[in-house]
């Protein structure tokens, strides 16, 4: 494909384009914002644009990168979006409302498929195709705004795909949104999950970015997260944990800590005493995240009592935790659940 996908272009990029083409400075805002605030879908609609320009986009640039194939889920409550990448690659987007604070999420991936294989996740069940580029993760930021009628108000790279194993696109793609003169999505309403890349984490804290970062836990020592992670082979829990303290401390930030609760696997009470003596030290929060079924992986559920002491346990130490009702499992649209498919 010799066009690029005009949503993959930093403002910066727009106006190299310009100057290249001979064009003031001031044609990229006004493309910019054509693309993010109007929300157009072709070059024919930028109307304060000369016919030449819109013809040397149009030569350039195409708008469609993905194409939605299917929209699961009512409007107004969770909804899981499956889209058509340029190679036939297939991703899946979530739409999350919390309708009493009136805000909508986008559940965004990042790649087709992914390479770390977490036991309990369907994304990497058979492995890692590609990475998304800037343009195709911006594109299901767009798609959604189209369904929305309105930009979501927050973004967390929590679908398809380990964000840091794509880590130059997706901060492409943050610094995109966040543009103030663009969508304008809040830098702290915008977060990135990593199963524990530990490389990605350093990274992040030399970038100057106020987004929140995420962290994959899942278990409080080394041998039941090695069986349930193979991450944990490359980046061992100690590893990681000395990588969150060095974050925190380097940019002042909170870490949140995701902890799926797996029946007999890591949700005992003594578990949960070992996850406090791990986190005691942090300023940070815990999501507890009930289980979400994938065929793939026969574990099950905690019982509600199970899930309630485990979350006592770590409230009565002062760690802020919340026990997640889990959206979209009837979608197959919760944690853990969307996977990467293709077409032919």
């Amino acid at each position: 494909m010799n066009q690029l996908f005009i949503y993959g272009l930093l403002l910066e990029g727009l106006e190299a384009f310009c100057k290249e083409h001979r064009q003031p400075a001031f044609r990229a805002k006004q493309i910019w914002d054509w693309l993010y605030v109007k929300r157009v879908s072709s070059f024919d609609e930028m109307k304060n644009l000369p016919a030449d320009l819109r013809a040397k986009l149009a030569d350039h640039f195409i708008f469609q990168c993905l194409e939605k194939l299917e929209t699961k889920g009512d409007p107004g409550e969770t909804q899981k979006l499956l889209f058509k990448l340029g190679d036939n690659e297939l991703i899946e987007t979530v739409i999350i409302p919390a309708p009493r604070r009136g805000t909508n999420t986008v559940c965004l991936s990042s790649q087709v498929g992914c390479r770390f294989g977490c036991a309990f996740c369907a994304s990497g069940q058979k492995g890692v195709i590609r990475n998304l580029t800037a343009g195709e993760i911006v594109g299901e930021v767009m798609e959604v705004a189209n369904v929305l009628g309105g930009r979501p108000d927050n973004v967390v790279f929590m679908g398809i795909g380990e964000p840091f194993d794509n880590y130059d696109e997706v901060l492409k793609a943050v610094r995109i949104l966040n543009h103030p003169d663009g969508l304008c999505i809040g830098a702290r309403r915008i977060t990135i999950s990593t199963c524990g890349v530990v490389s990605g984490i350093q990274m992040l804290a030399e970038e100057g970015l106020q987004v929140e970062l995420s962290v994959s836990l899942h278990a409080p020592d080394e041998e039941v997260r090695a069986s349930l992670m193979p991450v944990n082979e490359t980046w061992p829990l100690e590893e990681l944990m000395d990588a969150c303290r060095a974050y925190t401390e380097k940019t002042k930030r909170i870490i949140t800590f995701e902890y799926t609760l797996i029946k007999d696997v890591n949700d005992s009470a003594a578990q949960a005493r070992q996850l406090v003596k791990l986190l005691k030290k942090f300023n940070c929060r815990v999501n507890l995240i009930p289980l979400s079924p994938v065929e793939e992986f026969d574990g099950e559920r905690p019982d509600s009592e199970t899930m309630k002491t485990f979350f006592q346990t770590l409230e009565n130490a002062g760690i802020n935790t919340t026990l997640r009702d889990s959206k979209g499992s009837a979608l197959k649209a919760a944690c853990g659940q969307l996977r990467a498919r293709r077409i032919g």
